[in-house]
This record gives C-alpha cells, sequence and structure tokens, in this order.
C-alpha cells in the first residue's frame, strides 16, 4: 500500500511584470486594459511530469539543487496548493514540517498559540490539552510558555512550531530543511523523533540539502533537477550521482573564474611577496605561460577528493636562457592561511640552465587536505627572491569529502580499542 502517490504532476506558477504591482483597478477600467493586466508575462514550471510512490511506512528523500521544485512538492502533497495538471494522493493524516510556527500570533502567549495551532492541525481541544505538557516540555519553553510569542527568539519560536507539528500524531510526515531550529542537543531530539516515527510505521517525506541525513534515515531517494526527476532509488546511489552532478558545475564554474582572473595583468611587486596580494608580478624573463591541474587520471580537474593524487603543471617560457631559476609551489586557504609551500631550491635542485620552452610537474601523491575552497601559488624566480613571474592566487581548486573534519590537514590515521570499549561504524 502507498501512502503516496504523486502521477505525472505538472504545476506551473505565472509571472507578472514588476511594472503591474503598481496597477489599480481603476486605472485598469479607465484605460481598458483590465483584461491585458491580468494576463501573465511569462509561465514558470515548477514541476514536468513528476511521478513517485511512497510505501506506507517508508523514509522518503528528496534532494536537489535550490529551485529545482523540492518544496513545490512538499506543497502539493501537503495541500497547500493543487497540480496544473496530474494527480497526487495522499492516504491518513498529515503533519507537514513546512513553515514552522505559521498561524502563531505573535501579540498572544506560547500557551494560546498552541491550542489554536494543535487545532488548525487537525487535533480537538481535548487532544491539545492532553499533549499539552509534552509539546512545552519538548520545545524546551517551560519558563517562557506564557510569555507572547513577540518576545521570543527566532529559535524559540521555530522549536515550539516544531513540537506543535511533531506531535500531532500524523500518518505521514513532510518535512522540509527545518533540522536548524535549535542547538545541537535539540537537533538531536528532532533526529530521536524522526527514528521514533520509523520504528512506529509512520511514513516520512523529507526535503534536505543534508545528503548525509538522506543516505542515514531515507530507504529511498528522489533527486530533482529543474523541475524534473534525474534519478529515483536506493539513496546512496541517488546521493552520489547527485554529487558527482554537482562536482560538474563547480567544475565548470571554477574553470571560467579562473579564466576571468586574467593572469597576465601585471601588477607592481610587494615589497613582502609573501603578503596575501592578489595578482601577478615579476620580470617575466621566465614566464610560466600556462597552469593546470590534474587528477589522478591525468585529466584537467579542479575538483578533487581529501586524499586523491593532485599534479601541477607549468609550461613555461625563457625570453633567454638562464641559469639562476627557481620553481615555487605555494598552496593556501580561500582566507590566505597557508597550507604548504615549496620551491626547488628548498629542495635542493641545483639550476643549470633554462631555454625557450618547458614544462615541469608537481605531484602530490596524496591530497591530504580537509573538505573546503583552496588557493594555489605558482612562481619562478632566482635564488635569492628576484621574481621572474609570480602568480598568486589565480588558482582556485575544491577538496571534497563525505567526513565532517574540521582544520586543514587530513592525516592518515586510524583508531584501535581495547576490549572493553564497544564501538561500531555508522552507516
Amino acid at each position: 500500500m502507498n501512502a503516496i502517490e504523486v502521477d505525472n504532476v505538472t504545476k506551473v506558477y505565472r509571472r507578472y511584470a514588476r511594472r503591474k504591482q503598481f496597477a489599480t483597478l481603476k486605472s485598469a477600467l479607465l484605460t481598458g486594459s483590465l483584461i491585458q493586466d491580468l494576463q501573465p508575462d511569462e509561465k514558470f514550471p515548477a514541476l514536468q511530469g513528476v511521478s513517485f510512490t511512497v510505501p506506507a511506512g517508508s523514509t522518503y528523500g528528496v534532494i536537489g539543487r535550490n529551485g529545482s521544485g523540492k518544496s513545490t512538492v512538499l506543497k502539493l502533497v501537503a495541500g497547500i496548493t493543487k497540480p496544473t495538471s496530474g494527480t497526487v494522493a495522499v492516504q491518513g493524516r498529515v503533519s507537514a514540517l513546512i513553515e514552522l510556527g505559521a498561524g502563531f500570533h505573535p501579540e498572544i502567549s506560547g500557551r494560546e498559540n498552541v491550542f489554536i495551532n494543535g487545532i488548525m492541525l487537525g487535533l480537538t481541544k481535548r487532544e491539545v490539552t492532553k499533549r499539552f505538557d509534552e509539546i512545552v516540555e519538548f520545545a524546551e519553553l517551560r519558563d517562557f510558555i506564557d510569555a507572547p510569542v513577540k518576545t521570543y527568539s527566532s529559535g524559540m519560536y521555530m522549536r515550539l512550531g516544531f513540537a506543535v507539528a511533531i506531535h500531532v500524531d500524523p500518518d505521514v510526515l513532510l518535512v522540509d530543511e527545518v533540522l536548524a531550529v535549535g542547538d545541537e542537543g535539540f537537533t538531536h531530539k528532532c533526529l530521536d523523533k524522526f527514528g521514533e516515527f520509523k520504528r512506529r510505521g509512520k511514513t516520512i517525506l523529507l526535503v534536505t540539502h543534508s545528503l548525509g541525513l538522506v543516505e542515514r534515515f531515507c530507504d529511498e531517494a528522489l533527486w530533482l533537477d529543474k523541475g524534473a526527476v534525474r534519478s529515483g532509488g536506493d539513496p546512496k546511489r541517488v546521493v552520489d550521482a547527485y554529487l558527482t552532478d554537482v562536482e560538474r558545475t563547480e567544475e565548470t564554474q571554477l574553470a571560467a573564474a579562473e579564466e576571468s582572473a586574467q593572469p597576465d595583468t601585471t601588477i607592481q611587486t610587494p615589497e613582502d611577496q609573501s603578503q596575501s596580494v592578489e595578482g601577478r608580478w615579476g620580470s617575466r624573463e621566465v614566464e610560466i605561460v600556462d597552469v593546470a591541474l590534474k587528477n589522478g587520471e591525468g585529466q584537467p580537474s579542479h575538483i578533487f577528493q581529501s586524499g586523491e593524487r593532485m599534479s601541477v603543471q607549468l609550461k613555461v617560457h625563457a625570453k633567454a636562457a638562464v641559469k639562476d631559476f627557481v620553481f615555487g609551489i605555494g598552496i593556501s586557504t580561500a582566507e590566505g592561511v597557508t597550507c604548504y609551500g615549496t620551491n626547488t631550491e628548498i629542495e635542493h635542485f641545483e639550476s643549470e640552465e633554462l631555454r625557450g620552452d618547458g614544462e615541469v610537474t608537481f605531484t602530490i601523491d596524496t591530497l591530504d587536505l580537509v573538505e573546503g575552497t583552496y588557493k594555489l601559488d605558482v612562481a619562478v624566480h632566482k635564488r635569492d627572491g628576484y621574481p621572474y613571474d609570480y602568480h598568486r592566487f589565480l588558482y582556485t581548486f575544491r577538496v571534497k569529502s563525505r567526513t565532517d573534519e574540521v582544520g586543514i590537514y587530513r592525516p592518515r590515521h586510524s583508531w584501535a580499542f581495547s576490549s572493553s570499549i564497544k564501538t561500531s561504524i555508522r552507516a
């Protein structure tokens, strides 16, 4: 039995030109433009032919970029809006955690708002009274429940809305990116509540950007892209396909940004060449004519997995033969914190001669950095530091990781436990 059935659903929204928001009924009647002004300038398809089913008692995740139609799906299933075409069928009582606290009145107390909101969500006054203490305890608002809601912080407001919605005891729970409604402890409490819902055989439809949550909680997943279904099925497979697509898009964006950086533009040589100044400087007696980052397969890339092989390939040109030259590489965070730097002089390479065109490749066998955005510096200079060609912060790459670590460096490591300590790997 399916708790949710979405069949070939299309949802079209209308867009109106900004100028029309200032038109009045009187002016439209006087000018005879009423019919014309009521016509939309553009129609925008938020969903196009979307179909999926959610079996009763399962947890189903919906992922995708902003604007892909995820929230529209939830609003259709919740009955907040209707499809332009296609059908949506839902079995059982529905509670939607889409806009927490919708219907709360700022001038009255939290206590009164709990009753009003609970009744709006389908409970009777007696049922709200029975669950009232549990709702307040879950929201952690015992000392503030009789204060006007307008005096609540945003976190308190959202926690109360979450607590009311979650205690409706629905057959189908719709969740739209609402886990950031409190501190770490409250977030864990929300996740425990979802776990309880799963154990009790409730149906959950979850929209989120937290891909780890989808892999951990969901039985199936759906990937929406520009209002259409890109993939569906096993959560890990769907998440992996989505991440691959995101990385492909980021690769294109980083390559375009690098091209627009225009490294041919020369700035005055800084007094301290180690300072955080973006640009290119030097005499150009030896010139770096091309910089390419390549992955472990030798393909140009700006996106790397933590621990992956990365090579930096420099193409250089000497206008005349030179005997004094040093090649340098530096890696920094996007904020300018140096992660690593080296050069051929430090590593005891003796320069002998550089004539005409040449190529230098610097290879990192394992890029042991935590996830983040990094900047690459490349340079060729004399042993005394005199710059031939220095490129500072002109090249960007990203490191990806499925592990949420902090810092910069990710050393190769392992954990060991004595027999008295029991652990397991979380899925």
